[in-house]
């Protein structure tokens, strides 16, 4: 698809550019950021290269959609958020935040403004959240999302050559009141157990 850009009140939210590398590479030598995101450990310039270098043809082909978060049209970059598809019917989003950014909500105003935009324009029909076990602050920017956390998956992610746990979760068009093109038929409730009047 074509690239577009999104908007909140306080962020511009567009594709990456060649233009984003030097602040791409300066973020990703946080440490927090290496700790949970798969990232080249040292992080080069060439690698913030290559990674904003693909987000033209993601955009075109659909397979990766990579956003630079910018405090204003002319601000610096706060953070990226990427989606990506998974499965027949789903889709998984990433993010990361500026190390001297946070702690001030960037996340939580630009993942739902994301969201939405994939349920709406790329047919998504289940976004699907992963965190390494212990990464609060992205459970904690998910769930405000309105992620439900479904629970753990064991060695199911990847980091370093090592396969760790990690939580799981995911919202659906439903949770915000957008229609799916697909129906969805969720499990019944479970009946309540009948009581009885003995001891």
């Amino acid at each position: 698809m074509d690239p577009i850009t999104l908007t909140t009140e306080r962020l511009v939210l567009r594709p990456l550019a060649a233009t984003d590398t030097d602040e791409v590479h300066a973020a990703c030598q946080d440490p927090g950021i290496q700790r949970w995101i798969p990232v080249p450990v040292p992080y080069g310039r060439a690698d913030a290269e290559a990674f904003v270098s693909r987000a033209p043809a993601g955009w075109q082909d659909g397979s990766e959609y990579n956003f630079a978060v910018r405090l204003g049209a002319d601000g610096p970059l706060v953070a990226c958020v990427g989606v990506v598809p998974s499965g027949a019917h789903a889709h998984e989003v990433g993010y990361w935040t500026v190390a001297g950014h946070r702690g001030r909500g960037y996340l939580t105003e630009a993942l739902p403004a994301v969201v939405r935009w994939a349920f709406t324009e790329i047919g998504c029909v289940r976004m699907v959240w992963r965190a390494g076990i212990g990464n609060d602050a992205s459970r904690a920017v998910a769930e405000k999302a309105g992620f439900t956390v479904e629970g753990v998956q064991r060695a199911a992610m990847e980091h370093r050559e090592t396969l760790r746990d990690c939580w799981i979760g995911a919202v659906l068009p439903s949770d915000l009141g957008l229609p799916s093109r697909l129906p969805y038929l969720p499990s019944p409730s479970p009946s309540p157990s009948p009581v009885s009047g003995r001891v």
